[in-house]
């Protein structure tokens, strides 16, 4: 159970990664052969060092070095897959490894457990330092998400990895798939997932390897990569200037991407950005993973967004080179979105919405629909509310609605030329994706709010703060929400789709101007509003000390076609306490999920 008391929130550190096949083709990363290949029951795997040394930088104004050395691990024959899944929060997390046997799938229970939660391998990758005189002067293990930033070794591997790019991180999670594309190599790097290492300039060789208990369960062999690393100091003053080298900082120290994940679990290292207007403010660090949102570039809707995911070591080295030659500036023209590459300032464009406002006769139709569901709150903290208004208490949260399937939510939005709302409608499908009918379902209105900026469709979930009878105490003035696909909560169910559109805050939530928006909940996706944002609390300044429930109530009004009503209500459990003005909350575990 954890106590809280603080005036300063901040928002949650998100996973996520992103592939990017800018890997050069080298002697040690050769297919095996077909005969092979058929043969096996499962992928061969190696772990590879994309080049013999590396270039760490160690800037002045943070806390030492990051050990991104450049270490992949590669699947052959057929891909390493792994599916995570937990019954219940009351139930251990399981894995399961999908082996293939006369070409036919079938799922392989790995020893109960090998993992404790859904961002990775704990303890998977072992690395050792030595300086220039053999002394050893570092011995660590990290953890690995398959997951993480990744890219072909091959030209006749995939052209694409169906794999999700993040290890989910949000500590209600419920299901996850990991996986390395066959012919693709998964940074082994775990990003601000790791502590950085006090290390003095110089050069240092670095040995990396792969711990005995997943050599044996995965049949890898026990050749560590050695790689020659040279540290360099430097200040964000130097150099191309302040700016630049906080870019540069990002980029190298940056886990994998929210969300946004493990290679993709980035630092907070960048400036604030997404939806929110007005001053900028200072770079905020990021809250303990445990108690964030998710997947990929799932930052949850908050004003900051996460750091870029860790790139190829080759990658990062080209720009680097272009850096120092050109500046600042080329260096971003060849950075950002490419076709095969991303490295964390993507802009996902807008889901766009139907034409024209649906015609004919409203009707549901018998066909699959999504299935809203809850998560209990986290993130829970006490605060003086974004105003800073004396005398006033806060109890902030996080809170996130999620589809279980097995269909997307479409809901588009109308405007009516001068008017301030648009109408809603709900769309539904057929198997084939073919629209087959629509319901009116509310509307959607502008939120100008610092932190929001976007259009809200009204009514899709409610907070309340329950006394322990379970009757309502305070209720949030928080009902309009901008969809979109921050968290993976649990992509092992039907329909799941791992590979979301609407990612990150510049979705499909539009612009102030705009007449018409479509916003999507993908299924195995969840919503999250960090505890940070506007509404996103209850005025408990006279509300006195004891036992409560935060509500996090999904589709209150059932406005929205759903394929169960009953199950849309989470309820997480704090006890209030102190006094006005030093109020505390304490976060009692649920279940077997001791996160508040």
């Amino acid at each position: 159970m954890t106590t809280t008391r603080t005036t300063r929130l901040r928002r949650p550190l998100l996973a996520g990664t992103t592939a990017v096949a800018a890997m050069a083709v080298t002697a040690g990363f050769m297919a095996a052969s077909p005969e092979q290949a058929t043969a096996a029951t499962g992928p061969k795997l190696s772990l590879v060092a994309a080049t013999g040394s590396v270039t760490l930088t160690s800037w002045k104004e943070e806390p030492g070095v990051y050990l991104d050395l450049g270490t992949y691990l590669t699947a052959e024959g057929t891909p390493l897959e792994l599916k995570v899944t937990r019954k219940s929060y009351k139930d251990p997390v399981v894995v399961t490894q999908t082996v293939y046997e006369g070409g036919k799938a079938k799922a392989k229970v790995l020893p109960r457990g090998t993992v404790k939660d859904f961002s990775g391998l704990p303890g998977f990758a072992e690395i050792t330092l030595t300086d220039k005189a053999g002394k050893k002067v570092v011995s660590r293990t990290e953890s690995f998400c398959p997951n993480n930033a990744s890219g072909r070794i091959r030209p006749d591997a995939p052209s694409t990895s169906k794999y999700p790019e993040s290890c989910p991180t949000n500590p209600f999670t419920l299901g996850s798939v990991w996986g390395v594309e066959k012919g693709w190599a998964s940074n082994t790097y775990a990003g601000s997932y790791t502590q950085p290492v006090k290390l003095a300039a110089g050069t240092y060789t670095a040995k990396v390897g792969v711990a005995k208990k997943y050599r044996d369960l995965f049949g890898i062999a026990d050749k560590p990569a050695t790689v020659k690393v040279t540290v360099q100091e430097r200040s964000w003053e130097e150099g191309n200037g302040l700016a630049a080298a906080r870019s540069a900082a990002a980029g190298e120290h940056a886990g994998h991407g929210t969300a946004g994940g493990h290679a993709g679990h980035g630092a907070a290292h960048q400036a604030p950005a997404g939806h929110a207007h007005g001053p900028v403010k200072p770079v905020q660090a990021g809250a303990p993973e445990t108690s964030g949102a998710t997947p990929s570039y799932n930052v949850g809707h908050g004003p900051l967004k996460a750091a870029p995911p860790a790139l190829p070591w080759a990658l990062k080295k080209q720009q680097a080179a272009l850096a120092g030659a050109q500046g600042a500036d080329a260096a971003g023209a060849r950075t950002g979105d490419a076709t095969g590459q991303t490295d964390g300032s993507r802009k996902a464009p807008a889901l766009t919405p139907a034409a024209k406002r649906p015609t004919g006769k409203a009707s549901v139709p018998d066909v699959p629909k999504p299935d809203l569901r809850s998560l209990p709150a986290y993130g829970i903290t006490i605060s003086d509310g974004t105003e800073n208004i004396p005398g006033k208490d806060y109890l902030a949260f996080s809170a996130n609605v999620w589809n279980a399937g097995p269909a997307q939510l479409v809901v588009d939005g109308f405007r009516s030329p001068g008017k301030a709302k648009m109408d809603a409608y709900q769309y539904f499908y057929d198997a084939k994706g073919k629209q087959v009918g629509y319901t009116p379902t509310g509307t959607m209105e502008w939120d100008p709010r610092p932190g929001h900026v976007h259009w809200h469709f009204t009514d899709f979930a409610s907070y309340r703060l329950l006394k322990a009878d379970k009757k309502e105490a305070v209720r949030s003035g928080k009902e309009a929400f901008c969809l979109a696909n921050t968290d993976a909560v649990d992509y092992t169910v039907k329909n799941a789709n791992w590979h979301p559109f609407n990612t990150d805050l510049a979705t499909a939530c539009g612009q102030e101007n705009s007449i018409s928006v479509r916003e999507v909940l993908d299924v195995g996706s969840g919503d999250t509003y960090t505890q940070d944002l506007p509404g996103q609390s209850f005025d408990i300044t006279d509300v006195p000390n004891g036992t409560y429930y935060i509500q996090v109530l999904a589709n209150p009004a059932k406005r929205l076609k759903e394929t169960n009503l009953d199950n849309n209500s989470a309820l997480r459990k704090v006890v209030l306490g102190g006094k006005p003005g030093k109020r505390t909350v304490t976060v009692p575990a649920h279940d077997l999920v001791d996160a508040n």
